[in-house]
Formats: C-alpha cells, structure tokens, sequence
C-alpha cells in the first residue's frame, strides 16, 4: 500500500472529534500538541491527514486498540451523519448502499492527489468486502465499519479484519457479514 501523505487532507472535524473524545482524559493534552498548530476553527476546511494519523497512532500505541476502535465508532457516526445529510441514505439502506456511501463521503471529507479511500472488493447476500487503500488508520476503521454496517439494521452484524498491511499483506480488507436486513 502507498504509504505517502503528502498533500492528503481530511476535514478538520475528524481531529476536532479525536480531541473532544478524550475530553478531560490524561491524554487529551498530548492529543492537543499532536494537532496545536492546526486552525481547526472550521470543521470542513481541511488538514493535513498525517496530523490526524498520528493522533490515531498515539491512541492506538498509548491507550490501546480497543479504545482505536471506539474512536472509530465516533468517527463512523459522523461520516453516518455526514451521507444523512447529503441524501446518500437513509434508515432503509441496504449494506452495500451504505459502503457505496462510503466511498463517496470519503471522496468528499478526504483529500487526496492519488485517489485513494475505501473500495468494494466483494459484494454477497450477507457479506460485504471492503479494501482500505488510504493511510488512516486500520484498528479506527473496524469500529467505524462497524458502526456503518449496525446503521442498516442488520441482524448480527460482524467486522472482522481479514487481511493486514501490518501482517504484510498489501491491502487491509474487511470482512462484513450479517444474518439478515
């Protein structure tokens, strides 16, 4: 996977809302150095993404996975909220809708010369898989697929990491499943 970030931008809300949910937490200071030098003033203008994933890094070294993932879950209610208000979908979305959304509000909310984001290898009944070619960080998209995947009601949801660039694969991939809508 490229591995670069030069001139990728994300949405300065994304950092605004690592910040916010460490909110009079131990590390929420060292989150604030991480990104100080940021104007995160206006949530749609946008960043430098390496910010954002050393914020993410730090979490995920300093705090632990599961609180990674739980930031996610943070991060996959606003891009829910975000395809809400674009009419991308609504309470009715099947999966797929949803990770077709997805790819567009990465699209949008992320920056990048190179194109990069999320795209749809598989696509079953009950069982979705999701290719992550953009840097951010892999343990933050399980929770944030997650939460996606819960928003359509499916009946027993999982996410499971199924390939790992950390394990030297070249891609990350997600696994979605699902009993019924």
């Amino acid at each position: 996977m490229d591995q670069s970030t030069e001139g990728v931008t994300l949405i300065a809300a994304f950092v605004s809302d690592v910040i916010t949910l460490y909110d009079g937490k131990p590390n929420q200071g060292a989150l604030k150095e991480i990104a100080d030098h940021l104007d995160l003033s206006d949530p749609m203008q946008h960043v430098p993404i390496e910010v954002y994933n050393q914020m993410c890094n730090y979490i995920e070294t300093n705090i632990g996975k599961a609180n990674t993932r739980l930031l996610g879950r943070k991060i996959g209610e606003r891009a829910y909220q975000s395809m809400i208000a674009q009419n991308m979908v609504d309470e009715h979305s099947s999966p797929h809708q949803l990770m077709k959304a997805l790819q567009q509000v990465a699209k949008i909310v992320i920056y990048d010369p190179k194109n990069r984001g999320w795209e749809i290898v598989k696509v079953e009944p009950k069982e979705i898989i999701m290719r992550r070619t953009q840097t951010f960080n892999g343990t933050l998209q399980l929770g944030l697929l997650d939460t996606l995947l819960r928003k359509t009601k499916a009946v027993y949801p999982s996410v499971e990491l199924i390939k790992e660039v950390e394990s030297g694969a070249e891609y990350d991939e997600y696994k979605l499943t699902w009993m019924k809508v």
